[in-house]
């Protein structure tokens, strides 16, 4: 038998529950591009509901529910969208507002807790100009990943959707962990959201299911954004059966991810006690933990391929952090076998040798995409 892996990677590497491979099994589907697949139908309307919303639209990814999203708000070419600097969707969706939207980014600066500035983003908002694109949108990211799954606020969300409505901007968030932001905060989804033109939700992060995202707004939006779905090739037929999948997921899964939060808590105050590791403990808000190596001979590649030997799956965030991702199928007692393999790779990289030098090609696999 096989021994068990504990897969920290992210937490899109989750496997479908039995529950959800029954519902999958036994989902009632047509034809969705036709608009006739009842499961993605109720699916879609409870996920709108939830949110808070007129209407909802399930999409294959993430990636692409940004995409549209930003393509709705920036119908036309030249337009400019204002976005964090280290955002996903500036980051890690390969450029496609631009290179598919002709939508310009406007960048500005994440602070460490995920914000922009609301000076900074009032200072981005272009004046009419002939030189100038048009500014017609502001997005959000709503856990921040690349901040460690730090949580925007409510108070903080209101201000910057007050903003946008002032200049006659729409506001977009990109909500990949929005439920592990409302469970967090103490928040309930719908009013944390409620300043938003339209939002991303990933089923396939947090939550767990094995496939795709949905995008929530107002009915006019929704309407534009089904023919974009169709144009970038994301419309798909008997989708029923992952909304099925999703549905469950959404049931079954917000309800555990306080423990998540609690899990990854124990996993940075463990981490934080490894002398050759640095990890504050206290910015942990999610299910994220990112930690730095201190020791130039514990780089985070030859940590990570060591790890892969004990059976525990990480990947480098940088030349010098990895970030652990906790999921609902990590139980506590994962948690405390990974910490014991941190505290072994770490000694057997101390130890050096030539052992290790096959373990590595100095080049940083990169993780926040996920």
């Amino acid at each position: 038998m096989a021994s068990k892996v504990v897969d920290l990677r992210s937490d899109t590497v989750t496997k479908p529950s039995e529950a959800m491979r029954a519902a999958m099994a036994a989902a009632d589907v047509d034809d969705d591009v036709l608009g006739a697949d009842p499961t993605a139908q109720r699916f879609e309307a409870e996920m709108a509901a939830i949110m808070g919303k007129e209407a909802a639209l399930f999409v294959p990814s993430g990636t692409m529910g940004n995409l549209i999203s930003v393509l709705v708000h920036c119908d036309v070419r030249g337009s400019e969208a204002i976005l964090g600097d280290n955002s996903h969707i500036h980051v890690y969706e390969n450029g496609g507002i631009s290179t598919i939207g002709g939508v310009h980014p406007r960048t500005v600066p994440n602070n460490p807790d995920g914000t922009m500035d609301i000076d900074k983003i009032v200072a981005a908002i272009r004046h009419p100009d002939l030189h100038y694109p048009t500014t017609r949108l502001i997005c959000l990211e709503n856990t921040h990943g690349n901040s460690g799954g730090k949580c925007l606020s409510v108070e903080y969300t209101d201000m910057v959707g007050e903003i946008a409505k002032s200049h006659g901007l729409k506001l977009h968030i990109d909500g990949a962990r929005i439920f592990n932001a409302s469970v967090a905060l103490g928040v309930p989804v719908d009013r944390l959201v409620n300043a938003a033109d339209s939002v991303s939700v990933c089923l396939s992060k947090g939550l767990g299911a094995p496939v795709g995202s949905v995008i929530v707004g107002s009915k006019a939006f929704i309407d534009k954004a089904k023919i974009l779905r169709k144009t970038l090739g994301g419309g798909m037929r008997q989708v029923g059966v992952l909304c099925a999948a999703a549905h469950v997921a959404v049931r079954e899964t917000v309800g555990k991810l306080a423990d998540d939060h609690r899990k990854a808590k124990v996993l940075a105050e463990g981490l934080k006690k490894i002398e050759q590791l640095t990890v504050d403990s206290a910015s942990v808000e999610t299910n994220m933990v990112f930690f730095d190596t201190m020791d130039p001979r514990i780089s985070p590649d030859k940590l990570c391929a060591v790890l892969e030997q004990h059976n525990v799956l990480a990947m480098p965030a940088s030349s010098k952090s990895i970030r652990f991702v906790i999921h609902y199928q990590i139980s506590d007692s994962d948690v405390q076998y990974a910490l014991t393999c941190v505290e072994k790779a770490v000694e057997e990289l101390l130890k050096g040798g030539t052992e290790f030098e096959h373990l590595t090609n100095g080049t940083t696999k990169n993780s926040y995409g996920h």
